[in-house]
């Protein structure tokens, strides 16, 4: 007999009932005689013994379990041996039927949608839907059940609709070009068909699948929204704006001076849920995440086990959200209006595995607002805010798939993810001025140098008996009695908080500050959570940007660069006024004062040298821009790099670059800071390594500030000092940088169709994009891309040793690893920083810390000094100019890449096994010179080191 009423949603049909009096019969004839047999309901799940009368009430209340089609505990005989003797095929995927699939999305989205059945204190029987969502169902089953024309078997109005609608989205095709093919395809089919005619009309039909958004007006001023007990007001009680816009008399609808859109995060949460595939991740972070040493997942992070113990109601039930929240804006327009800025608020799940955490696919837009709100951000956060209190309060009820039963829903907010500028609007503290590092606070080390504030006083970090602090002309010309500042609490920020008079809604008109003076803003939103000043890290310090700043202040300082270097007539001056490092002040010469050039710049010579290395380095498709077309030569700067280009150059090009071109207490500092950098944003961190960062990175910003002028240390300078701490508190920084957010901007940006009105394009592409996104979590063959039901990587498993270690110089030529193809090629112009899957070092053997050593590997470093420090007596077959002596001399392989045969000569860039597609060998550098050193000068060997 056919067992498809078993997949019916609808348990009120004919079919439906008529099936479960099949299954009642057919388990009185298998079982004659018995009273109580096995429930096969999707609460009993086969484990309960009810009676017949019950096991019948029971299918039609929760319905049979879905993957129950042989009733082998009820008597059904299955033929054993048929099924050994079989051929056994693994990681076949079944064909499915596309008109099952979107029955099952129906069955998905409106998971109780025919339950007319509610008993009160039972927690897996789910509400009754009210009759606009019960229209809705309909609507969609019946599209679903109608075929696209008659005697058509493989494509029902709602499939084939699905099925295009993914299409265009998948390449960006515009509204025109759909309905242009639409129209084709419809005079193609018979005509009797009922495929809709036009874009309009398809979404029509898609409208029960999506969820939809809220348009409120908001003043002209940013003062306040017209929301809850503002919503009938027509002028603003404020600043007695009007709510619309003046129009003629004969017009009947008013157009709003403003409006946010705002997407409801209830159902959104709820739809997790709802798939079977998204609704066991969920519970990934209590139930198979390995608690260890290694931290691969926030939920490894301090700040979440703190939170844990904080709230053990809300940590016992596992299917509790934790969120975090971003905000960014972007220009619509690009070149075309400078002034517009569109600024979304996004909300992303961090209960998900590593792999699919913070992918597009589950992220959530919140709101949209239409400009930049600035310090009145917290005004159109309040819908969000209050939704947050009530998810935190009293929670939704929600049906999980997996477990078939409902439970009530709860959500947190973890932490934000903000750039600096961002940073300030969320968190109330101003990021400019004095006291602009947001961690410190009051207890910051600044001071005016050279026309701008700076931030010194690095050595408060440093034990209490460090010979540093006791050095003064080295420094800033005093000695450091300080201790490092406080740690402040989120109970004493928000009596701090408390202490100021603010204007509602965020308009700072006045306020009365006490004796010690403060840096607020205004009294940020989420502090109205009942949870937020209990929170361990509220906000966090973007990776991204710092990292990116720093380059820019580094590399525009030691090349000199004019508008860029920190080593100014004024930074010299400075250093005469403080009366220190009289070696960098101004020559003074017959009534005039040049500014010579420090020690810590390269001359021109070398920096023409340095440039010419970096466009001649060439990486693999996918791991990096093309950096070369950003180099000027004849100019000696750089022009048009991106954030993901200072992240490869900042790591992997700039320590091997510098290290014969400047002086040594100058290069190994900075080596420090490439290496500091590239274990921070390492996918998996070790919290003994990040103890070490945390003492590092306070060493390279002491010797930094025995080095540069005091106008090198900016804010951005100085919050490198916290970076450590905030990987110890949440975990590894790929799951707290503006990456993945930035990316979304731009496929943001792409879907603007209407430039009169981009916010209301940006708003429907999503929402659009949303509801067929549900679709793809059922059918992954339809949009989404691999990794929805890909395996683990191989990074969230505990390392193991090297299984084989081999040793390359210049004068043997070994292989490099072959490269795998690559499904796509990826953007040059914002590469994901996830496709760096190799760690790479530039260092000195005496600054080089590898996170394992094992005696074999520890035995091969000492050859390795050897080789590199003792001179050679065999004739160089080249004598290294000064331009190609950056490239590598020594490599030490360890990984899988090693054992491979030998074949070209070492490249002057790593290329990691994620390489792409059409893989350009980079050109053969021979450095070896006279000395055997492989560098120039009395410089040490370097020998770099590449983990796979």
């Amino acid at each position: 007999m056919s067992r498809r009423w078993i997949q019916n949603p609808n348990r009120c049909t004919d079919e439906y009932l008529d099936g479960i009096e099949d299954f009642i019969e057919f388990a009185r004839r298998h079982n004659p005689g018995a009273t109580r047999i096995r429930c096969p309901c999707r609460r009993c799940n086969n484990t309960l013994f009810e009676s017949i009368e019950t096991v019948g009430f029971h299918l039609v209340r929760n319905g049979m379990i879905e993957t129950y089609s042989i009733w082998n505990l009820h008597g059904e005989q299955v033929d054993h041996a048929s099924s050994s003797n079989a051929p056994r095929v693994d990681n076949v995927e079944p064909i499915v039927d596309p008109n099952d699939q979107v029955m099952g999305i129906i069955q998905d989205a409106f998971p109780f949608a025919s339950t007319n059945i509610n008993q009160e204190g039972e927690d897996d029987v789910p509400t009754p839907i009210d009759s606009a969502e019960f229209e809705q169902y309909e609507k969609l089953l019946k599209n679903a059940n109608q075929e696209l024309y008659p005697g058509c078997e493989s494509f029902s109005v709602l499939t084939a609709i699905v099925e295009l609608m993914h299409g265009k989205i998948k390449y960006r095709m515009s509204n025109l070009c759909f309905d242009y093919f639409l129209g084709v395809f419809k005079r193609m089919l018979p005509t009797d068909n009922c495929l809709p005619k036009d874009h309009k009309h398809a979404q029509k039909v898609l409208h029960g699948l999506g969820l939809g958004y809220e348009k409120i007006h908001a003043c002209k001023n940013n003062c306040m929204l017209f929301y809850k007990e503002h919503e009938t007001l027509d002028t603003c009680p404020i600043c007695n704006e009007s709510r619309f816009k003046m129009t003629s008399q004969n017009r009947t609808t008013k157009i709003p001076q403003k409006v946010m859109r705002y997407l409801p995060l209830k159902p959104r949460l709820q739809r997790l849920y709802m798939s079977m595939h998204t609704a066991t991740d969920m519970r990934w972070h209590k139930e198979k995440r390995v608690d260890d040493d290694v931290m691969r997942h926030p939920a490894d992070g301090e700040a979440w086990k703190e939170f844990d113990r904080t709230f053990p109601e809300f940590a016992a039930d596992p299917r509790n959200v934790r969120l975090g929240l971003a905000t960014d804006g972007f220009n619509p327009y690009g070149v075309l209006n400078q002034h517009h800025s569109t600024w979304p608020i996004f909300a992303f799940p961090y209960n998900l595995p590593p792999w699919k955490c913070m992918k597009k696919e589950y992220m959530m837009m919140t709101v949209l607002i239409t400009e930049d709100p600035g310090r009145s951000i917290d005004v159109y956060l309040r819908p969000l805010v209050d939704e947050l209190k009530d998810l935190w309060t009293n929670g939704v009820r929600t049906y999980d798939k997996s477990a078939g039963r409902m439970f009530t829903l709860r959500a947190a907010v973890m932490w934000t993810v903000n750039d600096f500028p961002a940073y300030a609007m969320v968190s109330g503290w101003s990021t400019k001025g004095y006291m602009a590092c947001p961690v410190c606070k009051e207890d910051v080390t600044s001071g005016w140098h050279a026309g701008k504030v700076c931030y010194l006083g690095h050595r408060r970090w440093l034990p209490w008996d460090h010979e540093w602090r006791e050095k003064y002309k080295e420094f800033d010309g005093n000695t450091e009695r300080r201790l490092r500042p406080r740690e402040w609490s989120g109970d004493e920020i928000l009596e701090q908080l408390n202490r100021l008079d603010f204007a509602p809604f965020g308009k700072t008109v006045s306020r009365t500050r006490p004796s010690t003076h403060l840096n607020w803003t205004h009294k940020p939103m989420f502090f109205e959570l009942p949870y937020w000043s209990k929170l361990k890290l509220r906000h966090n310090l973007d990776v991204m940007h710092v990292e990116k700043n720093v380059f820019d202040t580094l590399v525009g300082t030691i090349l000199d660069i004019e508008g860029k270097t920190k080593d100014t007539i004024k930074a010299r001056l400075d250093l005469e006024r403080m009366g220190i490092r009289r070696g960098l002040w101004m020559n003074r010469d017959s009534d005039k004062a040049r500014r010579d050039l420090a020690f810590f710049s390269m001359k021109p010579n070398d920096k023409k040298e340095f440039l010419k290395f970096v466009s001649s380095v060439k990486f693999p498709d996918g791991y990096a821009s093309n950096i070369a077309r950003c180099v000027n030569v004849d100019g000696g700067k750089f022009t048009g790099l991106k954030s993901h280009d200072c992240h490869v150059f900042m790591q992997r090009l700039l320590p091997v670059g510098i290290r014969h071109l400047l002086p040594e207490d100058v290069v190994k500092p900075i080596m420090l800071l490439s290496r500091f950098f590239s274990q921070l944003t390492a996918k998996t961190l070790r919290r003994t390594d990040m103890f070490q960062l945390r003492h590092d990175i306070v060493q390279v910003l002491c010797k930094f500030e025995m080095i540069f002028p005091p106008a090198f240390f900016t804010s951005m300078i100085h919050v490198m000092v916290h970076l450590p701490e905030e990987a110890l508190l949440a975990g590894p920084v790929n799951y707290r940088w503006m990456y993945p957010i930035e990316r979304l901007l731009g496929e943001l940006k792409k879907s603007v169709r209407n430039r009169a009105k981009p916010e209301g394009s940006i708003i429907e592409a999503w929402v659009q994009y949303e509801s067929l996104t549900f679709c793809g979590i059922n059918d992954p063959s339809l949009l989404l891309p691999h990794f929805w039901f890909a395996p683990p990587p191989s990074y969230l498993s505990p390392p193991s040793p090297p299984s084989s270690l081999s040793v390359r110089t210049s004068a043997t030529s070994l292989p490099s690893p072959p490269l795998p193809p690559c499904r796509r090629r990826p953007s040059a112009a914002s590469p994901p920083p996830c496709s760096i899957p190799t760690r790479i070092f530039a260092a000195d053997f005496s600054l080089l810390r590898p996170p394992f050593r094992t005696p074999e590997m520890s035995d091969l470093i000492r050859r390795g000094r050897s080789m590199t420090t003792a001179p050679s007596s065999d004739p160089p077959a080249q004598s290294a100019s000064p331009a190609t002596a950056p490239a590598m001399l020594d490599h030490v392989v360890v990984g899988p890449g090693a054992s491979q045969a030998p074949a070209s000569s070492s490249s002057s860039v790593a290329q990691p096994p994620s390489a792409r597609r059409r893989h350009r060998p980079t050109d053969t550098i021979d450095t070896t010179s006279t000395d055997g050193t492989g560098a120039s000068g009395s410089q040490p060997g370097i020998t770099t080191l590449l983990y796979s």
